[in-house]
């Protein structure tokens, strides 16, 4: 039977579990936030108490705090940020929009740490919250778990891909398939060409969040309640920041104008879009690969997808494209989330954004599916195989490589030629034998699909 303490605030008292880190607001969030128990993110959490940590720093700099009081709560901050333990942190997603109750749960579970650290009351309000308000810190927070999401986690898992299929692309520079367009079949390009051309659609959404960086390394500490830096000392948000970038490794800023990172939150659904354009090209990516990969007898069966597990509790030995199909799903959740990231971004009303919770779940979510996104996809182009045969096979007759003959003998004739192709099921060089005046050996020359790829000179 769970024992009980009584723990009092600005609203009188309120019964905690006696064992519980948190004190009396944290209590009342648990009780009225029941729409959905799905905790704040861990990244978010650990950031969180790595900002209370540089919060206590800055203030022991500034004089607000005594240097053992200051220490002893970055101390708690730095147990807690390696290992938060959820059930200290009960609040979830769907609270209040300022994000306040995250914020004293926090201020209340460094308090007690830190009290016990110094051997005297700690103050959740007073001491851990000096300089600060839920107001910038929150805003704050999303900003930094998203940088540190980004530059420790998804930079590295989108480069590594982007390694991996430049990497095939080169392997496969000389294998030369049928391109498609529409889904039907349209002029010769190599395989190199074709995830060459991925390769450089992910690096495109390396270089967006590349440039995003600036803007989410700025951040709107020190803006306190609505922006007008009410009880911070002045000194204290250029002293947050070198302390947090010490702590973090980061290069964090204090950005310009705080009014505005706390009353919009551009920044982080600046964020979101590129997460958004990342996942657009993971998909189509995959479905490119799981394209090429179907049948393997009635489908393109171009390539093979590494067999990774048995496909079907009834068909013996069916094989199914797994892991694009797991991409495919993280993705679009990614897509989803952006959605709600776009829609919590329009509640900037007046002086503050009133949905940062979900913008922080749902930036952190889409940042962790896509690491695991980027890194299913590179173990996919690494490990399939290419059906060299049936490339060549499709590709001697595919009638479009008619389309080589227009400048000779027209767009008129060469449709003819193509036309009788699809008819009589014959490869393309016999028909236009048939049809044009030009050699055999010329044919061979114009119509060969290597040079019509542009890798060999026309």
């Amino acid at each position: 039977m769970t024992k009980y303490r009584e723990e009092r605030d600005s609203l009188g008292s309120v019964k905690v579990p006696v064992d519980a880190l948190y004190g009396a607001q944290t209590q009342r969030a648990a009780n009225n936030f029941i729409i959905n128990p799905r905790p704040m993110p861990l990244r978010f959490l650990c950031c969180l108490a790595m900002i209370k940590g540089a919060a206590a720093q800055a203030n022991r700099a500034c004089d607000v705090l005594e240097p053992a009081l200051a220490d002893a709560i970055a101390k708690a901050a730095a147990t807690v940020r390696m290992a938060p333990g959820l059930e200290n942190f009960p609040v979830p997603v769907f609270q209040t929009g300022s994000g306040t109750s995250s914020n004293m749960n926090m201020n209340e579970v460094l308090a007690t740490l830190a009290s016990r650290i110094l051997g005297q009351a700690v103050h959740p309000n007073d001491h851990v919250n000096a300089s600060q308000s839920s107001n910038d810190v929150i805003p704050t927070c999303i900003q930094v778990a998203a940088a540190e999401g980004l530059q420790e986690q998804l930079l590295p898992a989108l480069e590594n891909l982007i390694t991996a299929t430049r990497l095939r692309a080169a392997e496969l520079a000389d294998v030369t398939k049928t391109g498609r367009t529409h889904l039907m079949d349209a002029m010769p390009l190599t395989l190199g060409q074709e995830l060459g051309a991925w390769a450089a659609q992910l690096a495109d959404c390396a270089d967006r969040l590349a440039d995003l960086m600036p803007r989410l390394l700025a951040l709107p500490i020190g803006g306190s309640a609505v922006g007008t830096g009410v009880n911070v000392p002045r000194e204290f948000p250029s002293a947050f920041v070198d302390s947090l970038n010490a702590l973090s490794g980061q290069a964090f800023t204090v950005a310009a104008n705080s009014f505005a990172r706390m009353a919009g939150q551009d920044v982080a659904l600046e964020c979101s879009s590129c997460l958004r354009a990342l996942a657009v090209v993971l998909t189509k990516i995959n479905n490119d690969l799981r394209w090429m990969g179907s049948g393997p007898l009635a489908g393109l069966g171009e390539i093979q997808l590494e067999a990774l597990q048995p496909g079907s509790s009834i068909m013996p030995g069916k094989v199914n494209p797994v892991l694009p199909e797991a991409v495919l799903m993280a993705c679009a959740e990614v897509v989803a989330n952006d959605c709600a990231v776009s829609i919590a971004a329009q509640s900037g009303n007046f002086q503050l954004n009133v949905m940062l919770p979900l913008i922080a779940d749902k930036l952190l979510c889409g940042i962790d599916n896509l690491v695991g996104a980027c890194a299913s996809s590179c173990k996919t182009i690494a490990g399939f195989e290419v059906n060299r045969d049936g490339l060549q096979k499709n590709l001697a007759s595919n009638p479009i490589l008619v389309t080589a003959l227009n400048r000779i003998v027209g767009y008129d004739a060469a449709a003819a030629i193509a036309k009788r192709c699809y008819l009589e099921q014959r490869p393309v060089i016999d028909i236009a034998a048939e049809e044009t005046s030009l050699s055999r050996e010329e044919l061979e020359r114009l119509l060969d699909p290597k040079r019509l790829t542009g890798q060999s000179p026309l």
